[in-house]
């Protein structure tokens, strides 16, 4: 098999994120291929290997899988990357999923847990709450597009007039965004050039009370005006209401939707959504969840894993706005929040006074520093870490609380079994786990992880007196005995890799023990390259690496 190869064959399954799996009879091997639906058969190209494994290009769907049971609805697909499973029943996505997550966690996990299954969403269409939309042509030198990027291009953008994950309020304000600025012939940033006006258009609706935050995002290279844009906007016929219209201005040379300086164009810069009975205030750039209904049954999911809190203190890290905070606060003793952006935690503040929950604490900064400075200690943990899970210098100290119950909320799943072999590692046993789809018609869901830390079966208590006399342990012999022995010597890292090599017959790098002692929560004083292994990426050990290691420290008595 070599790069340039064109092969046909069937997609088995398809792993996560989006890996279809085919196998190719006459070399005997397995293949991955994107952007495919178990069940088609499918024409592709070699386009590259990683790790030995072959990765190949979807060149064509031959035959359509059987599971592609409903026509598309939207236009656009399925040229489109904004969702990819459109034309299958809804119960088959769940499946597939169930199974991506399986496959994923029964190899991550020590040992029995139980598996809940995926919770689907209540709305499967029009369920998101918040949509950027990037401006630019659908080919090279074509006419101005708004919408989402062609399937596997970074630079093709399809208008997404008629897209179905969005309430039809968004799609009528971006047809008239784009068809104000085609008029006008305004041009588009162009990401190599760094060149042109146009960003993105970014929409956030409540789900529960209508109301609409429209954000123009532009560079500041050219000048327009836009209150004749505000007006047509103003004049639509929404089910929903537009409390705000912004421009964001943005010079930055990557690709993100940041603000530089943000101008109220019309009415207020935030909108306000309802959950769980709760009211929270939205920024254009605080963190919420996109599913709103489907954000209620992931946080009543958390409320029933996290179990009885009552005069207990919970500690939700990376809380984002406050919404599990809110949540729980009313069944616990003290909820304390930390988020890493300022604006999120001031956000959770006011809405928490709003809501009239006085037993939240929310503190802005990084969870790995903000731990050092808190006197609190937690009962209870709630994770809810962005998608590349929990910094390597912050999940030692979460797990050096030792507490009884961790919730770990995850949305990459690859993410969260990389963490878990640490939190295991550390003496935490996976209890049950399920999983929410938050995102209908996409390769993505949210899982949730219930961790126990392990105990004991049962406990003795021995009863001792020192003194003299019958029954009683003299101090003098203990003192005589004390003196027999010396101080242990120190365990280096070296020590550890020539006794594994020994008993193990392989070699374990630096970064991999000084993971496991992280996890650990043990001192890193020792390793002659510590200050630089921190610096360094995350180098996660495999699991019989990890495990060899334990061995090693258990050896030397570290642990």
């Amino acid at each position: 098999m070599k790069k340039g190869q064109t092969f046909e064959g069937i997609i088995e399954r398809v792993d996560f994120p989006n890996k279809g799996i085919v196998y190719i009879p006459e070399e005997e091997k397995y293949v991955t291929v994107k952007n495919g639906i178990p069940g088609q058969k499918v024409r592709f190209v070699i386009n590259k290997f990683k790790r030995g494994n072959a990765e190949g290009r979807l060149l064509e769907v031959l035959e359509k899988s059987p599971f592609e049971a409903r026509d598309p609805v939207c236009s656009i697909f399925p040229a489109c990357g904004g969702c990819m499973y459109q034309t299958m029943p809804y119960e088959e996505q769940m499946k597939m999923k169930e199974g991506q997550i399986r496959r994923i966690m029964d190899e991550a996990v020590n040992g029995e847990y139980v598996f809940e299954g995926v919770k689907a969403s209540p709305k499967e269409f029009g369920y998101r709450n918040k949509m950027e939309f990037s401006f630019g042509d659908e080919y090279k030198d074509g006419p101005l597009s708004l919408g989402l990027h062609k399937k596997g291009s970074t630079y093709d953008v399809l208008t997404a007039s008629d897209c179905r994950l969005v309430h039809e309020d968004m799609n009528k304000i971006l047809v008239c965004v784009l068809e104000y600025f085609r008029e006008r012939n305004v041009s588009y940033y162009r990401k190599m050039q760094h060149t042109g006006y146009l960003r993105h258009l970014l929409l956030r609706r409540g789900d529960t009370t209508g109301e609409i935050l429209v954000n123009l995002v532009t560079t500041t290279q050219e000048e327009h005006d836009l209150q004749p844009l505000v007006e047509k906007i103003l004049n639509l016929e929404l089910d929903g209401k537009i409390v705000g219209i912004l421009h964001i201005l943005n010079d930055s040379l990557s690709d993100v939707v940041k603000s530089d300086e943000t101008r109220i164009l019309w009415g207020q810069d935030y909108f306000y959504e309802k959950l769980l009975g709760l009211e929270f205030k939205i920024t254009p750039f605080s963190f919420f969840q996109p599913n709103t209904c489907g954000a209620e049954v992931l946080y009543e999911t958390v409320r029933d894993y996290i179990g009885d809190i009552h005069d207990m203190t919970v500690f939700d890290l990376f809380s984002g706005t406050g919404t599990i905070s809110q949540v729980l606060a009313p069944v616990a003793k003290q909820v304390v929040g930390v988020e890493i952006v300022g604006e999120a935690v001031e956000a959770a503040k006011e809405n928490a006074a709003r809501n009239g929950i006085s037993n939240c604490k929310f503190i802005a900064g990084d969870v790995f520093q903000v731990l050092d400075e808190l006197e609190e200690k937690p009962d209870v943990i709630v994770l809810d870490p962005p998608r590349d899970g929990i910094h390597p210098k912050a999940l030692p100290k979460i797990l050096s609380y030792g507490v009884e119950r961790i919730v770990y909320i995850s949305c990459k799943m690859t993410s969260l079994a990389r963490d878990l072999e640490m939190m295991q590692i550390a003496g935490y046993r996976v209890e049950k786990m399920t999983a929410v789809d938050q995102f209908c018609e996409t390769v993505h869901v949210e899982t949730v992880v219930l961790l126990s830390h392990k105990s004991p079966d049962s406990v003795i208590n021995v009863k001792v007196e020192f003194g003299e006399g019958d029954d009683k342990i003299s101090l003098d012999a203990i003192a005589e005995r004390a003196k027999k022995y010396q101080p242990k010597p120190k365990i280096t890292y070296k020590m550890i890799q020539e006794y594994v090599e020994k008993k193990y017959g392989f070699k374990v790098h630096t970064a991999y023990i000084a993971e496991v002692k992280r996890a650990l929560g043990l001192t890193m004083c020792d390793a002659p390259n510590a200050a630089e292994e921190l610096k360094q990426p995350r180098k996660h050990p495999p699991k019989e690496k990890a495990e060899a290691i334990m061995e090693a420290l258990k050896h030397f008595e570290v642990i």
